[in-house]
């Protein structure tokens, strides 16, 4: 699918190329409004991030990009230079949401979702609360009061952790049925020693569960998150031993 960004003063319009589901491009073909690209915030970082929108379902997808050196693309007559590839993908809007209502929480009191869900950088934040079965995704996460007839809501870490702890069970799972090894990444990214290498193991796949789910979140919440699932602090790196070659060099210099 591509989509084009016009490039203003009569400039021809700049094209992109995106990988979605098909019934997204349904969506875009039976309604000119169907798809919308905003700027929300990254709930892991604070800073902006674009996200496509479904406005006919509605549905949040984040946006992710391959970026290819010496890359262009044929798009109809003509070449697009850049060779970007824009994947969009189905997002739990949850982890957004739920960056509001920790932010909300410093206050310490419940609070109706449209007071919590409020961003000036960000105004489109407004669009989450169009989500459908909102009610019900906001129970894993906060506890709920109900007051004249309307609801009123407050982050609760305990819920939080346990919902968290659900996605990091659906991650590994998925990452077994898929057959994808994670080990040699884990211990990549912890700089493990070659002696160290060891074949997949739970503990691995946890941690690389936890790695993932932790794009999405705080880095407070990622580390209370760790200590949740119970998951050991890596050990240090361990050096390789010097070579014989260097070890002899050593003898002679002294």
């Amino acid at each position: 699918m591509a989509g084009g960004v016009d490039g203003g003063d009569g400039a021809r319009a700049r094209q992109h190329v995106f990988l979605v589901p098909e019934y997204l491009k349904d969506a875009a073909e039976k309604m000119k409004t169907g798809l919308m690209f905003v700027k929300l915030v990254n709930p892991c970082s604070g800073e902006g991030a674009i996200y496509l929108f479904n406005m006919c379902l509605p549905q949040l997808f984040e946006v992710k990009v391959f970026k290819e050196k010496n890359h262009s693309w044929f798009i109809n007559e003509s070449v697009q230079s850049g060779g970007l590839l824009h994947f969009a993908t189905p997002m739990d809007p949850l982890f957004l949401l739920l960056y509001y209502l920790i932010k909300a929480d410093k206050e310490g009191k419940f609070q109706p979702l449209d007071q919590v869900v409020m961003d000036d950088m960000f105004p489109n934040c407004a669009l989450l609360l169009k989500l459908p079965e909102l009610e019900k995704l906001l129970r894993h996460v906060t506890e709920e009061k109900e007051i004249d007839k309307k609801k009123y809501y407050k982050y609760s870490k305990e819920k939080t952790l346990k919902w968290l702890e659900k996605k990091v069970n659906q991650t590994v799972a998925a990452l077994k049925t898929n057959n994808i090894n994670v080990s040699a990444r884990v211990q990549s990214t912890a700089f493990f020693s070659g002696d160290q290498v060891s074949s997949d193991k739970e503990e691995d796949y946890i941690r690389y569960a936890h790695g993932l789910i932790s794009d999405y979140i705080p880095k407070e919440l990622s580390d209370a998150l760790s200590k949740y699932l119970k998951l050991p602090e890596p050990p240090a790196a361990v050096p390789n031993p010097p070579s014989k070659v260097a070890a002899q060099r050593q003898k002679r210099d002294k």
